[in-house]
């Protein structure tokens, strides 16, 4: 039993902890967003289908001895490809720079042969390992019943996803879990070799297969005191209704992990939780049907589902503990609800690989249906408010089965139940559609989902377009010819950017130099930036998403920003990071102000705020130049992380804070230059901005990297605009003093 229950953790451990490692690597090069991690989970899902189908056709098919030299065959190839990586691009996990996009059309496909060429034959190994094992165990063993190595693999599962991003991510760097991973594998195959030499001795290899698949599982349904009664075949719609089900629960996991994602950051702390929850309803429903009552479930999801509404009313301005509680009771109900009425609806033990083949394609058909069905027909995320009002369709179906000789009283309450499911389901999409009077466009693609809205059309001076990407307003413009190219949201005079700009112009005029300036903004939006230019000043903008370059150089009518500003204008198409390292073979572009403007809905990328990533923007610097970083976010506290890029490189460093007012949006923004005096210049000194030269007074606790970065280090209570509670940071000698906000 030892070295059986050792392969199988070790396998199910492996297989759950190298998924939020690989989106790591793919996360950098397919610009941060939420759809890198459900596009890396349609290849996890597809792969494991793939598993499982072989280990079914192998089980059942093949003779002991067959099975063994198969699969240890396999083994050894896997073993090969890894060791192969490893020596021909120093990682056995890594992928080279080859993978990286040249362009953005078919990000997800691309990304999808990116895995199958790096993990791929490793992790379809992977996948086989439970439902193969559990078979050889219940062959050479039948007396004993492989229902604990079941338990086994999910408590492995478990512990790799919660795991991954408090204790893995935030300590060690991706190179050294790559190499970790590896030895684990090289474990892994010692264990399944064992495994093979146990099933070859004690099982002869002339013996006919008789369906050990089926033999493992009805040892596994007698073990826990369920009778294995003998049913006909399930019929088409049986089996339609397990694809159904698990569709549905698969639909509903990766819809909330990309509403989680998108207004805070992409990264495994967000992508395994939602995983993580699923995983314990999967655990829940398929572990004892006593697990799941509907009554009580029903009420629970009712009551998510209130929860649900009430946070996307809110939107990010909600607690992030809050968003992540609601959204994960939404889920759990949800999937409970389905996973329970799923195996409520299983077949005869003789049937029951067929049935979790059928459970795996639903997860794949769920994985397509998000990542390639979806954004070709909806422009907003419909397939969130979709899933919840399905899970709570399968509740009120289930609800309708209930017993013969249940009273009078207790049939209507179960049908007010099952009212109130069908209201809340009616109300899910006409919360997502309250905004549709105001939308005049929307779009949908693999950066997410931009919506342009009209606002206060009968106030002629507040008459304006809105930019809404995701859940966040991205800028506006007024459509009043006298207040159309007014500086507004984020990028008016007294903001960081406004005063970097007016202070170097200021600088190179006390020098006798022209005050126009070379400018970098990554992140276009629609073009508010460019209000603050002047004539003469040449401004470059850094921009993956087309559908944000196609509106701000005017399609549709709706922002006229960079055509109507004096300054010479270019817009670079493609992951900011990875275009600047191009421009850079052909020398330093010299700008004297970068500035990093980066968001997705409200999520910073964190590839653009690394070490790497900043040492980058400082090579594209004039000798003067100002780095501008906007650190505006509800969720994360980005000024420990912009001081220790600063202490690095031997800036000097000043946050500015602006409070909500007029035009002007609440924004914080941190300047760093090699110029101490740079911040004692009268635009600081005259500002209404709260300007504060900052400092660490020790090392810093924690760096960005490529190799180690972790958005939980970043959490911090909702203090919007203040410069952190971190005690390592302190006010630096006070050069500008800021006037009263």
């Amino acid at each position: 039993m030892v070295r059986y229950a050792l392969a199988i953790f070790t396998s199910a451990f492996l297989l759950f902890g190298v998924q939020p490692l690989a989106g790591r690597y793919a996360l950098p090069w397919y610009g941060g967003t939420p759809a890198v991690w459900t596009a890396c989970m349609l290849f996890f899902q597809a792969v494991l289908l793939a598993g499982y189908a072989y280990a079914h056709a192998v089980a059942s098919r093949l003779r002991p001895r067959t099975q063994a030299v198969l699969h240890l065959g396999l083994l050894v190839v896997a073993l090969g490809a890894l060791a192969a990586r490893a020596s021909w691009t120093g990682s056995p996990l890594a992928p080279g720079d080859g993978w990286r996009p040249v362009d953005e059309h078919l990000p997800v496909l691309r990304l999808m042969r990116m895995l199958a060429a790096t993990l791929g034959l490793p992790f379809f190994v992977l996948s086989t390992t439970g439902p193969l094992l559990q078979s050889w165990f219940a062959r050479a063993r039948p007396e004993r019943s492989p229902y604990v190595l079941y338990a086994l693999s999910n408590a492995g599962s478990l512990l790799a996803l919660l795991g991954y991003p408090f204790l893995v991510e935030p300590w060690v760097g991706r190179s050294a879990q790559a190499w970790g991973w590896a030895a684990g594998f090289v474990l892994f195959v010692l264990c399944v070799l064992a495994c093979a030499r146990d099933l070859l001795r004690r099982a002869p290899a002339a013996n006919a297969p008789e369906a050990p698949v089926e033999a493992a599982v009805e040892a596994a349904v007698e073990a826990s005191g369920e009778a294995a009664t003998a049913s006909p075949r399930p019929g088409v719609g049986r089996t339609l209704t397990w694809l159904a089900l698990s569709t549905c629960a698969s639909v509903l996991l990766l819809a909330t992990t990309n509403k989680l994602s998108q207004d805070v950051a992409a990264g495994p702390f967000l992508w395994v939780m939602p995983l993580a929850v699923y995983l314990v309803t999967f655990i829940l429903a398929f572990s004892r049907e006593s697990f799941y009552a509907r009554m009580p479930y029903s009420v629970a999801l009712i009551a998510s589902v209130v929860l649900v509404t009430y946070a996307h009313k809110e939107g990010p301005a909600l607690g992030l503990g809050w968003q992540v509680l609601f959204h994960a009771s939404a889920l759990f109900t949800g999937a409970m609800v389905c996973h329970g009425e799923l195996y409520r609806r299983r077949p005869a033990p003789r049937y029951l690989s067929a049935f979790y083949l059928w459970v795996s394609v639903g997860g794949v058909v769920g994985g397509v249906f998000v990542n390639l069905v979806a954004p070709a027909l909806f422009s907003t995320y419909w397939e969130h408010p979709l899933a919840l009002a399905a899970c709570c369709g399968v509740a009120f179906a289930g609800m309708l089965h209930g017993p013969e000789e249940e009273t009078a009283m207790v049939r209507t309450q179960r049908l007010l139940r099952g009212a109130m499911l069908v209201g809340v389901a009616v109300h899910l999409p006409v919360l997502v559609a309250t905004d549709l009077e105001r939308v005049r466009f929307a779009a949908r693609n693999f950066f997410g989902v931009v919506r342009v809205l009209e606002l206060s059309p009968n106030d002629p001076r507040q008459h304006q377009y809105a930019l809404r990407h995701g859940a966040i307003t991205h800028g506006w413009q007024f459509i009043h010819p006298e207040r159309r190219n007014l500086p507004t949201a984020y990028y008016t005079p007294d903001t960081g950017l406004g005063l970097a700009l007016a202070g170097q112009r200021q600088r190179r005029g006390a020098l006798g130099l022209p005050t126009s300036l070379r400018v970098g903004m990554l992140g276009l939006g629609v073009g508010n930036s460019a209000t603050l230019m002047a004539a003469g000043d040449d401004v470059r903008f850094y921009e993956i998403n087309p559908v944000i370059i196609g509106l701000a150089r005017g399609e549709g009518g709706f922002f006229s920003t960079l055509t109507d500003t004096p300054a010479h204008v270019e817009v670079v198409e493609g992951d900011a990071r990875i275009s600047l390292e191009k421009e850079l073979e052909h020398g330093s572009r010299q700008f004297d102000v970068l500035a990093l403007d980066v968001f997705s809905s409200d999520a910073i990328p964190v590839h653009l705020l690394t070490k790497e990533a900043v040492a980058l923007y400082l090579q594209h610097l004039a000798p003067h130049g100002v780095l501008v970083m906007h650190i505006s976010n509800q969720h994360l506290d980005l000024v420990p992380i912009s001081l220790a890029h600063a202490r690095a490189s031997g800036l000097s460093a000043a946050l500015v804070a602006l409070d909500s007012e007029g035009d002007t949006v609440s924004s914080a923004w941190m300047l760093l230059s090699p110029d101490t005096e740079f911040f004692a210049g009268s635009p600081f000194s005259k500002s209404r901005a709260r300007v504060r030269r900052l400092v660490l007074r020790g090392e810093p606790e924690y760096v960005w990297t490529d190799e180690r970065s972790s958005v939980l280090q970043a959490l911090r209570p909702r203090a919007q605009g203040r410069a952190a509670a971190d005690p390592n940071v302190m006010d630096a000698p006070v050069v500008a003093r800021p006037s009263a906000p």
